[in-house]
């Protein structure tokens, strides 16, 4: 499925809002931290260190999996989208309701969005990256998993090159960096997804 860039999302945005995502020149120390960052493709495998964490784990991910079904009728589909989220967004040190925002803004939750300039999948990645930081194939990029953890992975290093500056790194993240409508678009999206065990 391809966007046109037509369809508008939450504050008149095109849905697949990203792809201006630059392409910068990297420090060998930075590329080499971003790819061990993603070199690693075991399924996810949440580990709670308490009953409570677990608990609460299950009933963000049973509210999560209400509000997602219109977008992933499929169960099991749904239930695992939620569970790389979770563990990716965790992984990378993210908000899960920013990432699940996001997601919102730039795909509408779909597997195989394209951007009108070829950013693909769920967080809209630029095919570069496959050739900067992964294995080159930019086909993984749809992917559910190596989809999200490479748009965890990019964001975390946006927020860290943005000394932690959210709007900031949303900006950089789509290529807009220092305008508001982009970042207003994921704090908006990131609204529907807010819950107490996020």
């Amino acid at each position: 499925m391809v966007s046109s860039g037509l369809g508008l999302g939450l504050s008149g945005l095109p849905l697949s809002a990203s792809g201006g995502q630059l392409e910068e020149p990297l420090a060998d120390s930075v590329r080499g931290a971003l790819s061990a960052a993603i070199a690693n493709q075991a399924p996810p495998v949440p580990e709670f260190a308490t009953l409570e964490a677990r608990l609460a784990h299950l009933r963000w991910l049973g509210a999560m999996s209400d509000r997602l079904h219109r977008k992933k009728t499929d169960f099991q589909t749904r239930i695992e989208f939620l569970q790389t989220v979770w563990y990716e967004a965790r992984r990378a040190g993210l908000d899960t309701t920013l990432v699940l925002g996001l997601i919102q803004v730039e795909s509408a939750f779909r597997k195989f969005a394209i951007s009108r300039v070829g950013a693909r999948g769920y967080m809209q990645i630029m095919p570069f990256w496959s050739r900067l930081i992964g294995d080159g194939d930019p086909g993984k990029l749809f992917n559910m998993q190596t989809n999200l953890r490479f748009g965890c992975v990019i964001l975390r290093h946006y927020l860290d090159r943005e000394r932690g500056d959210t709007f900031m790194a949303l900006g950089r993240y789509n290529g807009s960096r220092g305008r508001a409508e982009y970042p207003h678009a994921v704090y908006a999206a990131a609204k529907n997804w807010a819950h107490p065990d996020a």
